[in-house]
């Protein structure tokens, strides 16, 4: 999804947002530091496999995905992260590794995070490493119905 395909999304649906531009970067730590962001703030986006299922994990950037949690929270037999390879034909218009959360536009399931409700707030990558979006909590939620893990 290109940065234009996902401001046109959210404009649709009346969300408000706000874009920010920045120097390229690829870690969430990087973006963090260089967007003056608080890591707790940032959300980033994994792809995992629920049995060679594609599904995503937002949470917050200072986190890692808990692959147990996952699982009993699923009912999966298998979970693991998704290389590169396995999951960059499914989002031909995002640079790599810099997919917005939003997987229901893509067909995936998302997992979220309930740490990312404690803000308001929060921001991810638009598709590219070098632009952010942020937006209310509550629209993503109501845009994306994800699956909340606590």
């Amino acid at each position: 999804m290109s940065y234009k395909r996902l401001t046109e999304y959210l404009d649709s649906h009346h969300v408000r947002y706000s874009a920010v531009q920045h120097s390229p970067a690829f870690t969430a730590q990087q973006i963090a530091e260089i967007a003056h962001i608080p890591g707790k703030d940032l959300a980033k986006t994994v792809i995992i496999k629920l049995d060679s299922k594609l599904a995503m994990v937002v949470l917050p950037s200072s986190y890692k995905v808990d692959l147990d949690l996952l699982k009993s929270n699923t009912g999966a037999h298998k979970v693991e992260i998704a290389s590169e390879r396995e999951f960059k034909d499914k989002f031909p218009e995002c640079e790599t590794g810099a997919m917005p959360p939003f997987g229901n536009l893509f067909g995936m399931d998302v997992y979220v995070d309930n740490r990312l409700a404690h803000d308001k707030k929060i921001a991810f990558n638009a598709g590219t490493h070098s632009e952010l979006m942020w937006l209310q909590y509550e629209d993503f939620i109501n845009l994306v119905h994800p699956k909340i893990l606590h």
